[in-house]
């Protein structure tokens, strides 16, 4: 089987047993593309999850099309991106069918019930397995506590404001703590 051909069947399961959207694809990517396959090393794979939330659209498309065009080009990307999208897409096609019967459906609500707390979970794991994948400088704790206390502190805070203005503070915060910890390497060379 091709590379391409591998990177749609992966990426078509994946699809179809992921539930919560990207970030909780974040950990059985890794799994399958780090772990089993290794097709990718760590230091890639967290620079494809940095450059996948970074970019406008879908975690898990851009997951899918960033993995796909380093392995295989853009026939891989193509092929990654369609698989990725099409177990999602059919299965929202068949619940729009019958949306209304499917939502009164107990079992269908106890269901999603069930599924939130393993999103949870998934998502959590990820975002551990990253943390300890980090290198341990006093710069990199610095900024992940900042990050952490902005977290809670607009939770608790019940901060509401336009992602927009959210996505573009956050990427001025990662411009600057990238200039910072650039001068700081060069300032102990």
């Amino acid at each position: 089987m091709s590379k391409t051909g591998e990177l749609f069947g992966t990426f078509f399961k994946i699809g179809a047993f992921t539930f919560g959207g990207g970030y909780a694809m974040v950990a059985l990517l890794e799994h399958e593309f780090v772990e089993e396959k290794r097709w990718l090393t760590r230091e890639e794979f967290l620079d494809m999850v940095a450059i996948a939330e970074s970019t406008p659209g879908p975690v898990a498309v851009n997951s899918a099309t960033y993995i796909g065009y380093k392995l295989a080009g853009a026939a891989g990307a193509a092929a990654s991106t369609l698989a990725v999208c099409l177990p999602s897409f059919a299965v929202i096609y068949l619940i729009s069918l019958f949306f209304d019967r499917f939502l009164q459906l107990t079992v269908v609500a106890n269901a999603f019930k069930g599924i939130q707390a393993c999103v949870i979970y998934l998502i959590l794991s990820a975002g551990v397995k990253m943390l300890k994948n980090l290198q341990r400088t006093p710069f990199n704790t610095a900024v992940v506590a900042v990050v952490l206390a902005a977290m809670v502190g607009c939770s608790v805070l019940v901060v509401k404001f336009s992602s927009i203005c959210c996505i573009l503070l956050c990427g001025a915060a990662g411009v600057l703590a990238y200039a910072v910890g650039q001068g700081k390497k060069g300032g102990t060379k």
